[in-house]
């Protein structure tokens, strides 16, 4: 899954950024509400996290513009200023989620696991697909009750296959959903996470299947896409 975070501290977005790609998270910094506008307006975002109080576009009006115009990606905003009336006006204008400064990264993480799982239609964070149980939360994978090892771009590489089941992704797109803009990535790479994740997925009730000149389609056992 691809994140955006708008963030004008350096060190707290450094932090950030380093958990959650970590967790195999593709993640964009912008330090202004200019740059993050001029990222948004290039890349697709599955999440954006946004501090409020930037140098030259406030995150209020950032988050203004990105309503006015349609733009429904999920919106966790990050802020010191915990009066009542400042989160109501925040959710009020569009934002999803908030976060009060200074906070703990695990309820950051987990705030953003909610909002990604909801903007996939999961309403839980354990789903089972036949013989697989996916656990966002815990970052565990069970075929069959036994344990699946996976290392954490091949776990959100699962979850994008997980929650577009029976949608062919082409390699294009895994890889936006995959990698940051500071990591160049051929595309021959998804074929070798892909080649992994189908090694370690064997016997389970979900088949990762090559659409020729299309890319992948992830289906339930038995079922044709």
């Amino acid at each position: 899954m691809r994140i955006l975070v708008v963030e004008d501290t350096e060190d707290l977005a450094d932090a950030i950024v380093h958990r959650l790609r970590k967790l195999g998270y593709g993640v964009d910094w912008a330090a202004t509400g200019d740059e993050a506008e001029e990222l948004l307006g290039q890349e697709a975002y599955q999440l954006i996290l946004l501090d409020i109080m930037l140098p030259g576009t406030d995150g209020q009006t950032l988050l203004n513009r990105l309503r006015r115009r349609r733009d429904a990606t999920p919106v966790l905003v990050m802020t010191a200023r915990s009066q009542v009336d400042v989160r109501i006006g925040l959710l009020d204008l569009g934002a999803d989620d908030f976060i009060v400064k200074p906070f703990d990264l695990r309820e950051l993480e987990a705030r953003c696991r909610a909002l990604l799982r909801r903007s996939h239609g999961m309403a839980s964070s354990v789903t089972v697909f036949g013989n697989l149980t996916f656990d966002a939360a815990a970052r565990a994978v069970t075929v069959a009750g036994q344990p699946v090892e996976l290392g954490g771009r091949e776990f959100r590489l699962l979850e994008l296959f997980l929650s577009h089941l029976n949608t062919v992704l082409s390699k294009d797109d895994l890889m936006d959903r995959l990698f940051s803009l500071d990591q160049p990535t051929a595309l021959n790479a998804i074929e070798l996470y892909v080649s992994r994740l189908r090694r370690k997925l064997e016997g389970a009730s979900v088949e990762i299947r090559t659409k020729r000149g299309l890319g992948y389609v992830a289906e339930l056992a038995g079922k044709e896409g």
